[in-house]
């Protein structure tokens, strides 16, 4: 299904504000009126078309970055850059507050800023629903557009909770006069999301299970629910906050995950490239949900961000790479696969499992900072230029036309597995089965191979066997193996995309963005005078670094060029300014709490950020 594109500013506008009709009294052509509006079901999914941007952003438009991968979610272990690492909030900021419709994200915290226009829109949909609609048009009707209202209301909550914490409730719309409910204290989190688990569970039992394409219907509403539930039941899992919660927000991401699974309607049956360089996804049996582009009405750059020769300032680096799975099934400590322990890119991707082929370029890539350069969002037929020729209009600025996946079965699989497998650890659920995985993590991996991944060697990737799980050393030892291999998978499966950040925050793993592993700090195998030679001059003497098996450092000075054989060491790298466990909530802005303080009330600072 994808996401169709409609106006409806002006509409929003009305809504939210007061009308001042003319002398003539005549209604206005060109806004909605509130007081005729609210007829028919065409009103509802005019009005409920404005969410679609917001919550299905894809690739964005234009050279737009807010929710995007690759320019929007570079932030998190996966990715180093030159010179320091950009670091989490260390002040409290002035203004923290919006009222934008436009898509917006904190980039360390992976969500909306302190914003209530879309939880607002929610309600003023569901209040003018209840006042002028009930019982005047069927109930299935009615009942499919409360669920709509609320999933997208219960969407919003989810990500101001796992940005801020503690936020303003409300479920009705507010009287911008009313200052006591206009500025009322933060609810507490589990109480918000108590209200966003009933919003969902109505949303699972009311929206249809078909609304028509390019609309949202009950399996992608239970895609939805089964990310954002998973984020919260794991967060109040692993933050220690409330566990007859965890369990309930648990057991809801299992509930909506099978929904999606037992249907029927979706399967592994496309290669991992297709579903992300593809110009039409409405046929891909893995996606839930799509947004569709075609120029010259919508286009978007990140394909473009992924042609071999643009800047990739945040890249992948060799904690990541070395997380990837041989395809034998077993980590590369540990593989029979032939130059298993080889971090060459040549041969990391026919050793690795085919989502490092799928994901990277087989050479290095200077664009990059680490010089392994993702290719994840751009046709193959990208690459084919990089080396002196022009691009076909598609892959060379913000022309891009292939769709994006919003929502996709492994997403679903992969939570629903997780979800099962905490339930079972923590709060005696059963265990997670053989069967469970070959319905999850070995679905995933039996996807088809296209024929360039074959041409150069690619294999499926041996099943997770329950009798045979890897034996990692890099294990934390407070995560079963079981569940180091379920979170592996996830690491693979998404990167660059939505899940990194959020999975290292519900995880309470943060202090992986300490960088004080090497590997950290380097990026790929080479040799330099055979992969680099570019960089032997005289420009890059005291600058270019590679990195041996045992850590030693070695630099270039003009006469060692056989030598510089080794892991590639990120050019004037800087470990990050030091955190505390106060970045898990982003802090509220000044301005907004001292709004509170002119009108006699209080808003509360998170822990840890002062006043």
């Amino acid at each position: 299904m994808n996401i169709k594109q409609y106006i409806c500013v002006g509409a929003v506008a009305a809504l939210l504000g007061a009308c001042n009709p003319d002398v003539l009294d005549r209604p206005e052509l060109t806004k909605v009126n509130d007081n005729t509006f609210w007829k028919n079901e065409t009103d509802l999914r005019l009005y409920a078309n404005d969410f679609y941007v917001n919550y299905f952003v894809g690739y964005n438009s234009g050279f737009g970055t807010a929710y995007t991968p690759l320019r929007g979610y570079i932030f998190a272990d996966d990715f180093t850059q030159t010179g320091t690492q950009s670091g989490f909030e260390t002040t409290v900021p002035n203004s923290r507050g919006a009222s934008t419709a436009t898509p917006t994200i904190l980039t360390q915290y992976s969500g909306p800023n302190w914003n209530f226009y879309w939880v607002r829109k929610a309600n003023v949909m569901l209040s003018r629903m209840k006042a002028k609609m009930d019982g005047n048009i069927p109930a299935e009707q009615y009942n499919h557009w409360e669920g709509v209202g609320r999933l997208f209301r219960g969407y919003e909550y989810s990500r101001l909770v796992s940005v801020f914490g503690d936020v303003p409730y409300f479920d009705q719309e507010v009287d911008p006069s009313d200052d006591a409910s206009m500025y009322k204290e933060r609810t507490p989190r589990g109480e918000v999301m108590d209200k966003v688990y009933e919003d969902f569970k109505f949303a699972l039992a009311n929206i249809r299970l078909n609304d028509g394409v390019g609309y949202v219907n009950r399996y992608v509403a239970a895609a939805v629910i089964s990310n954002l539930i998973l984020f919260e039941g794991s967060w109040q899992h692993y933050h220690k906050l409330d566990a007859a919660r965890a369990k309930k927000y648990l057991e809801l991401a299992v509930e909506a995950s099978e929904l999606v699974m037992n249907s029927g309607k979706y399967s592994f049956n496309s290669d991992f490239k297709a579903l992300f360089a593809s110009e039409n996804l409405a046929n891909n049996p893995e996606v839930i949900f799509f947004r569709a582009y075609e120029s010259p009405r919508l286009t978007h750059a990140i394909g473009s961000y992924s042609n071999g020769t643009e800047g990739q300032a945040q890249s992948a680096n060799l904690n990541l790479l070395k997380s990837f799975i041989c395809t034998d099934g077993d980590v590369w400590q540990n593989s029979k696969v032939d130059n298993a322990k080889s971090f060459h890119l040549r041969n990391l991707v026919v050793t690795r499992d085919p989502r490092f082929e799928a994901t990277f370029l087989d050479t290095v890539n200077t664009p990059a900072a680490t010089l392994a350069y993702a290719h994840k969002f751009a046709g193959r037929e990208a690459r084919n230029y990089m080396y002196g020729g022009s691009y076909p209009a598609a892959w060379g600025s913000n022309t891009n036309t292939n769709d994006a996946p919003v929502h996709r079965l492994a997403e679903v699989v992969l939570n629903w597995v997780e979800a099962k497998q905490i339930l079972a650890e923590s709060f005696g659920g059963a265990p997670v089965s053989q069967a469970d995985l070959d319905k999850s993590i070995n679905a995933i991996r039996n996807r088809p191979l296209d024929a360039v991944a074959i041409a150069k060697g690619v294999k499926k990737t041996a099943p997770l066997q329950l009798n045979a799980i890897p034996n990692d050393p890099t294990r934390d030892a407070d995560v079963s193996p079981l569940m180091w291999e379920i979170r592996r998978e996830r690491r693979m499966e998404f990167v660059y995309e939505h899940t990194r950040l959020n999975d290292l925050r519900r995880w309470k793993k943060l202090n992986y963005m300490d960088f004080q592993n090497p590997d950290y700090a380097a990026g790929p195998w080479l040799d330099v005078n055979k992969d680099l030679k570019t960089q032997l001059t005289a420009s890059f003497v005291g600058r270019l670094r590679v990195m041996k098996e045992d850590g030693t450092i070695v630099t270039y000075n003009g006469n060692n060029a056989a030598d510089m054989v080794g892991y590639y060491v990120v050019q004037n790298f800087a470990n990050r300014v030091s955190f505390t466990d106060r970045v898990y909530l982003a802090p509220l802005g000044r301005n907004e709490i001292q709004a509170y303080k002119e009108r006699g009330f209080t808003l509360t600072q998170n822990p840890g950020w002062g006043e």
